[in-house]
């Protein structure tokens, strides 16, 4: 009897590979319509200000290798792992139809985000569903892993080695904020993301014995809708009111170093924190640690009803 065919459907945000590319990529996330000129301009700065250049497409690339080989035990075995972008090439439609066209039977669909929410997560599975029409493959979809024992584990371990940066007698007033992408209220009425993160948060501040904790809101997007607060900054400037000169910000919503994080938080924040005279640390994202990307093969392993 023939093995069947099973594919992993890794799918991701998607960050412009080059300057040059920003364009599109921006247009692309607004639907078709072009950013204006000062939005490019500030966009481009941003990335500018990193580098030139999100370092996301390669450890998202590499975060699919590392589930591949984690699954397979090595770089050749049954499983085949398709890598789907929502804004960027290779796009998520792509994948589909590279999956479908290999002959792949059933495919498990895990979206590197930790935490469910409808316009994040559910949107990737609606565009899987839509390419895939009535026919295809038998797609088992991944919805959240945020609690998997191993994630919280590693994430606590990120921010005992964090804290370890604080001088001795500062760690037991150090505060620690979880955060996460900020999206519009309206969006999330009855959508669990609000309460995934904050359970999120309160799942590795007891594994990691955290005295003192809370939770912030960064990235917001600019515009006229309301999103969820308090924002980060906001926090950093109530937390120095209150005395606090210690932060460790831990960015629970996020596994691999890109714009929201090498721009928002290690240099517009922490400019902030050094004008209030804030001792400010992050911890270091999972991007490709074979102990991240092995843990979602167990739970790829699992939602097959394979052991793991």
């Amino acid at each position: 009897m023939a093995e069947m065919k099973t594919g992993v459907l890794v799918m991701a945000y998607g960050t412009p590979k080059t300057i040059e590319d920003v364009p599109a990529y921006y247009t692309h996330i607004r639907h078709g319509h072009p950013p204006t000129t000062q939005q490019l301009e500030e966009l481009v700065g941003r990335y500018r200000a990193i580098g030139g250049r999100s370092p996301l497409y390669e450890i998202t690339g590499r975060q699919a290798e590392g589930i591949g080989r984690a699954l397979n035990g090595g770089d050749e075995g049954p499983y085949r792992v398709y890598l789907g972008q929502k804004h960027a090439p290779p796009f998520i439609e792509d994948a589909v139809e590279r999956l479908r066209n290999d002959g792949v039977e059933r495919v498990v669909a895990l979206v590197l985000a930790p935490h469910y929410a409808r316009m994040s997560v559910g949107d990737y599975f609606e565009r899987v569903r839509r390419q895939l029409g009535a026919g295809g493959p038998d797609v088992r979809y991944i919805e959240s892993w945020y609690g998997e024992p191993a994630f919280v584990r590693l994430i606590a371990d990120r921010v005992e080695e964090a804290l370890a940066q604080f001088p001795p007698e500062t760690r037991d007033d150090v505060r620690v904020v979880f955060s996460a992408h900020s999206l519009p209220v309206q969006a999330l009425e009855g959508d669990p993301y609000a309460d995934q993160l904050h359970h999120s948060g309160d799942l590795i501040a007891r594994e990691a014995g955290l005295r003192h904790w809370l939770f912030a809101w960064q990235s917001a997007g600019r515009t006229d809708a309301e999103w969820m607060g308090p924002d980060i900054r906001q926090v950093i400037k109530e937390l120095r009111k209150e005395g606090h000169e210690h932060i460790l910000v831990c960015p629970v919503g996020f596994v691999s170093d890109h714009l929201e994080v090498l721009y928002d938080l290690d240099i517009d924040a922490q400019a902030l924190a050094r004008d209030l005279g804030v001792h400010l640390v992050r911890t270091a994202s999972p991007n490709d640690d074979e102990r991240f990307t092995g843990l979602l093969a167990d739970v790829v392993r699992r939602r097959l009803g394979e052991p793991s």
